[in-house]
This record gives structure tokens, sequence and C-alpha cells, in this order.
């Protein structure tokens, strides 16, 4: 939260804590006789005063075309001065100041998750400069530098591990509770903990564009997108003002008791609704955050709650995405070295898990790896790169066949027996004709079927796999996980067709994916869930929801809060209900005059917020 938005946001909690102060100390003496109090001068002063800020408040709505709460108290409160009933102008007053004090107050501590990761930014870094290391500001650490962190030390920029080994707690941005042990190679993240060991590290990202920097920007997101339920208690607001008037006004005409209709209008000010829907829907998102899971706003939190379909991407998301090499099979008198060799090359360009594999098995092997003169990646289908003006390219074997490359009838027999045991298989060829293949293996992530149960058991009728990856491998995992449905051989733009074919009006669709080569579907979809985001750029801006940790798990967890925070609107407004109709009742059977309907309303007003505030559990 910006720092000058955390400062009005706590001076709007103390003045509404002063008003809330004054107004009740001002009701308590009354009650007990202070004869001070009991000069209605002061008390219309008192009153008054303290009205004029509700009245700004709803002159501010009708400007901006809006008709908010605040008008139907504006108007049962001038109401009241009308008749002198100041004792009722007072209680009303205290309960909007309270209400807000209540907003306020859970604004700011919605807000403390922002404020915890603030303070873990180290305000010098130590970078190493013509062999020596010397201190810097944070903001003066660029792209390239060499950043030192010792023992105890936060990471303060997102980057490459060159040299060192260390176990690295990311609890502040993953909420995992385990160290994680990084050594040269690794990447690791900004504000992170080195808890043993040190590292020297090449900064790639810094200032803003660090995943930390992300993190707090969605945050802040979040908060500030307004749920569809909302808006429709906005909507709610209209029509309830326009009929408590109406009703208000044919009462008069029946009755011509004009302290009835400010009883009445004093009971059904309905400030308590427009506080704790979005109180509820804050509550469960900052609750989320704290847990690792990011929700963009209270419209994805409240259609966690209506999924009825989910749509997973395969590697990475089922998956480890940890893909592991099997077996090399080289062709045309080429050896397993030469084929891995040259399909590392266009590898080395690539952010595909695939290329990533063929790169760290390249690095366990000692194999140089040799930059190429061009690259060009074909989403989900390959790769091409030109090296000693020779073109290498690597794929699947339907790609290879729109390309025409050369194989023979033997080659192709031995890629078909290594698909039939559902290996994922990647060719290689060097000046157009094939030198090999690569056959790999992903490990399903752990208890991802009691996950697929789970989700059943919550009523999600239907799960779907999307995969880029052959008939056979998409088969076994559909089975060995219990999936529903399963479609192959996609590429990202079939994945969004496919997204298309099942998503529906009644209800709602989430897509499950790792933010690699699903973005567009994830950003399409009614609800994109990014697994294991933490350090993804595309899944951070494409997704709805970010999950910092590779735990599918917590997807049951999300609906779960989901539904909850919209059972608790749901039941708000039940109480809302039953309350008001008490209070017209009392009213109409004068057990409640103006001073007690507003009494009754600010007792009564704290119940639905405070079955909100139960969502902070």
């Amino acid at each position: 939260m910006p720092e000058n938005q955390d400062k009005k946001i706590k001076i709007s909690l103390n003045l509404n804590l002063l008003a809330c102060f004054i107004l009740a100390g001002t009701l308590f003496l009354y009650l007990f006789g202070i004869s001070f109090l009991r000069n209605e001068s002061v008390l219309a002063v008192i009153s008054i005063v303290a009205t004029l800020t509700v009245f700004y408040s709803a002159i501010q709505s009708l400007k901006n075309k809006k008709i908010s709460i605040d008008l139907l108290a504006s108007i049962a409160l001038a109401a009241s001065l009308f008749e002198k009933e100041w004792v009722a102008a007072i209680f009303i007053n205290l309960m909007i100041a309270s209400a807000r004090a209540f907003i306020d107050y859970v604004k700011i501590k919605s807000h403390s998750a922002i404020e915890s990761l603030m303070k873990l930014k180290p305000k010098k870094v130590k970078i190493v400069q013509g062999g020596k290391t010397t201190e810097v500001p944070l903001e003066n650490v660029k792209r390239g530098d060499m950043v030192v962190i010792e023992l105890g030390e936060r990471i303060p920029v997102d980057g490459l591990i060159e040299k060192g080994e260390a176990m690295v707690d990311q609890s502040s941005l993953t909420g995992e509770s385990i160290p994680v042990l990084k050594k040269e190679g690794d990447r690791v993240l900004s504000f992170t903990t080195v808890v043993s060991g040190h590292l020297i590290l090449r900064a790639e990202k810094v200032g803003k564009e660090t995943t930390f920097e992300k993190i707090i920007a969605l945050i802040e997101q979040s908060q500030a997108n307004k749920a569809p339920i909302y808006t429709l208690i906005d909507k709610f607001a209209k029509w309830y003002i326009v009929f408590t008037i109406t009703g208000s006004f044919i009462v008069y005409l029946f009755s011509r008791d004009v302290t009835l209709v400010v009883a009445l209008l004093l009971v059904s000010c309905a400030d308590d609704i427009a506080i704790a829907t979005p109180l509820a829907l804050m509550t469960a998102i900052t609750h989320s955050a704290k847990h690792g899971a990011i929700i963009k706003g209270g419209d994805y939190l409240e259609g966690l709650a209506k999924i009825k379909t989910i749509i997973f991407d395969k590697t990475g998301t089922l998956t480890q995405g940890k893909l592991k090499i099997e077996e090399i099979f080289p062709f045309n008198q080429k050896n397993e070295k030469e084929v891995l060799e040259l399909a590392v090359i266009p590898s080395s360009c690539s952010n595909h898990p695939i290329a990533h594999t063929f790169i760290n098995y390249a690095k366990e092997k000692n194999i140089p790896i040799n930059e190429p003169e061009d690259f060009e990646e074909y989403g989900g289908r390959g790769m091409s790169a030109f090296y000693k003006n020779k073109k290498i390219i690597i794929g699947k074997l339907s790609f290879f066949k729109d390309l025409k490359i050369r194989m023979s009838q033997q080659q192709l027999s031995d890629i078909k027996k290594a698909m039939l045991k559902r290996f994922n298989v990647t060719l290689v060829a060097y000046n157009h004709e094939l030198i090999g293949f690569i056959a790999l293996v992903d490990e399903l992530r752990s208890k991802i079927k009691e996950t697929m149960e789970e989700l059943k058991k919550m009523g999600v009728e239907k799960i779907v796999m999307l995969t880029g990856d052959n008939e056979l491998v998409a088969q076994r995992i559909a089975e060995e996980i219990g999936i529903d449905k399963f479609h192959a051989n996609l590429l990202p733009k079939d994945k969004l067709e496919y997204y298309k074919k099942y998503s529906n009006k009644k209800y709602k669709v989430a897509m499950v994916g790792d933010g690699v080569n699903d973005a567009p579907v994830l950003a399409l979809s009614d609800i994109g869930i990014a697994m294991g985001a933490i350090g993804s750029d595309s899944a951070i801006e494409a997704a709805d929801i970010v999950m910092m940790k590779d735990d599918l798990s917590q997807i049951p967890e999300l609906i779960k809060i989901g539904r909850s925070a919209l059972k608790v609107i749901r039941q708000n407004l039940l109480l809302w209900g039953i309350l008001n109709v008490l209070g017209f009742v009392l009213v109409f059977l004068h057990i409640l005059n103006p001073s007690g309907a507003a009494a009754y309303n600010f007792i009564s007003d704290f119940i639905p917020i405070f079955n909100s505030l139960r969502l902070f559990r």
C-alpha cells in the first residue's frame, strides 16, 4: 500500500475512533443524567456537527452519480434533526462512525502482509566491483551486478547463482516452512533468506522487476478489485433506498405521524451490509495471501465458490515439470553425445521445460553449450537454430512431418516404440536430416490423485487435462490420477479452442497452469490459476489467482475459502433482513421511538460485521 494512502486510512481510523469516543461518551453521560448534556442546545450542536460528515459523503456520492447507503442515513438524520430527536441522531452517527472505524481497521490489518514484507528490504547490498566487495544502496544495484549474500542475509534481487551453495528460506514468498537447497546454476528470488552457507549471484531482476515487488503489486490490486456480489449490493442499495423512501412516504400519508416515519428510517439504515460485504471479501483475500495464494480480486474469490469445471495443463501442473532424460537414441552414425550437443544449442535460448532439461543434463555430462547464430521457437511444436551455417531443429514428430524432415521407416518404428512405452519424445534434426531422438519422463506431483478425488467430492463435475504430449502419455496420466477427459497433441492456440468448448454461462470454469505456455488460456478463462508461479512474469500477469507454491492441494482449500466468504455474505443478508423486520414490528407496536430505533439499529448493525470478522480465522 502506498505510504500516503496508508497515512490517510490511519488518519480516517483515528478520526472515526475519536468520533465514536465523543458520541458514546455523550450518550453515556446523557443517560446518567448529567445536567450539562440535558441542555438541548449542546445535544443539537453535537448532533449537527456529527451529521455533517454523513451529508458530505452522500453529496460526494451523488456527484459521482452513485446512490449510496449514506444517502438513506442522511435522510434519516435530517428527519431526526427536523424533529429535534437529538439522541436518535447521535445514536445513528455513532453507528456510522463505528462501522467506518471497523472498515478502516480491517484495511490496515489486510495491508499488514505488505508492511511485514516491506520490512524485509535490506537498505545496503554487497556487490563485487573490480575484485573488491563494496556496500551500495539497494536502489543502486543494476542488472548484471555480482551480489554477495552471507549467512542470515536477505537476497535483495532475483538472480542466478554463480558461486556457492546455501539453504534458502522462501517462506516470505511461498509460505513453505522448510528451507530449500540452492546451488550454482540455480535461480534465487528476492527477499528470501540464506539460513546456511553463502552465495554470489548475478542480478537478473532489480527494483520493480523483482518477484517480491510484483507480489506486493498483486496484493494491492487484489484488495482494490470489487467483486460482482459487492456491485450487486450497490445495485440493491439503490432499489432499497427508493423502496424505503417510498414506503416511508406512504406510511406518512396514512398515519401523518412524523415520529413513526423517523423511527422507520432509523431502523432501515443499511450501513451494516455496506460494510460487512467488502469486509468478508477483504478478510478472505488477506487470509489467502498470508498462505501463499494471491487472489487478484473479490470477483475471483466469489467465482471460486461457483466452479463446476476445472481444466488442467499437464506439464508443470499435474506433473513435476522436472523432466528426466531416460535415453538418447542416435541415428546416421551419430553418437548420444553428438545428438545432445546439437539439441542444447537451440535449447539455450528457450524457457520451455524440455529445453531446461537438456541444458541441465548437458551440464551434468560436461557437454559444452554453444550459442546459436539464429533462433526461432514454434509454440508447443519445437524450435530451430543455426550453428556453423547449418540448421538444427528439435521438436515433435508431427512438427518434423510438417517440415518434411527425412526419416526412414526404421527410424519411425523406433520412435513409435518409445511412444508406446509412454515416453515424451523429442526429435533432433541437423541439416534437414533426422539424427536421433531423446526420450523423457515426467513424474506426477505427490498426492495428486487424492486432490482430484477431493475436488469431485466438493462438487466439481468435470476435470479435464490439456497437453501437448502424445495420446499414449496423456492416457496413462489421466488413468493414473482419475481425470475424466483429456485432449492430447495440442498447441497453445488449440488449448484456447478447447477451453471455449468447456466455458459455460451457468457456472464458472477454472484453468490451472504454470504460466509458461498456457498464459493465453489463463488470461481468457473465468478464473485463471497459476501454480508455482513464483518467478514467472507471464503467470503473474495472466492469472487471476497466483499460487506461490507448487502445491496442487491448495486448490480445494481456495474453493473452500471462496465458499466460506459467499456463505458469510448470504448469512449477513439473512441476518439483516430478520433484524430489520423485527425492528419495523417494534416501531409499529410503538415499543421503539426514534431514539430507541437508532439504538436498536446501532446494536444490531454489529451482528453482520462480527459475522464477517469470523473469516479472519
